[in-house]
């Protein structure tokens, strides 16, 4: 006579236990990693995500005196960049030194990151970026070679992208990942950062 039927209940309970203790997880593995549209927002960054990710080209930007920067600027560091006019209005003033700032409270970590000012025109109030913001790069975004770049930034609500007074995060592939707005919380930049510092093994 076969034993199999009797062994079925036994199979059966197990699978409803296995069910019962990794149902739920698997659940939230799928929702939280597999469905984009369900994905909670804001669950482990501050800024918005930019999902997908945007390649950003080697561009031959400009510096103020009219020199080349490398075309490699934004790749090999992890960047902390805002785009705006050169003569920094207030917005302009509390990003650069949130950015500055950020930088700084990351310690040993700091050598991993640059900042980079896109000026998109009125360039530049010297004197105060030369005091306040050392180390700063300045990169002119008013030309025919920074209109390619510029416009591979996400516009939100309709504003221009100079006009925003946005921080942004692009990694060290140069890949821009990241935005924040005026209302973000200041210490926002600074937890996302060091997240994607002690996740990420380049740069």
């Amino acid at each position: 006579m076969s034993t199999e039927p009797a062994g079925r209940p036994a199979r059966t309970q197990l699978w409803l236990l296995i069910l019962i203790f990794f149902g739920p997880l698997a659940v939230a593995f799928i929702l939280y990693y597999g469905l984009h549209g369900l994905r909670p927002h804001h669950s482990t960054n501050r800024g918005d995500l930019i999902d997908p990710a945007r390649p950003l080209p080697n561009s031959a930007l400009s510096d103020p005196n009219g020199g080349t920067l490398a075309p490699q600027l934004l790749r090999g560091k992890w960047t902390l960049l805002y785009i705006g006019d050169g003569q920094c209005n207030p917005r302009c003033h509390e990003a650069l030194t949130l950015i500055r700032q950020t930088r700084l409270a990351l310690g040993e970590d700091m050598r991993r990151v640059q900042r980079v000012f896109l000026v998109t025109g009125n360039c530049c109030d010297q004197n105060y970026l030369a005091n306040e913001h050392e180390g700063l790069i300045l990169a002119r975004a008013d030309d025919a070679a920074a209109a390619g770049l510029i416009s591979l930034f996400p516009t939100y609500d309709g504003t221009p992208v100079g006009q925003a007074g946005r921080i942004y995060i692009v990694d060290p592939l140069g890949n821009l990942m990241m935005s924040y707005s005026p209302a973000a919380p200041t210490k926002g930049l600074l937890e996302d950062l060091k997240k994607l510092l002690k996740l990420s093994h380049i740069g």
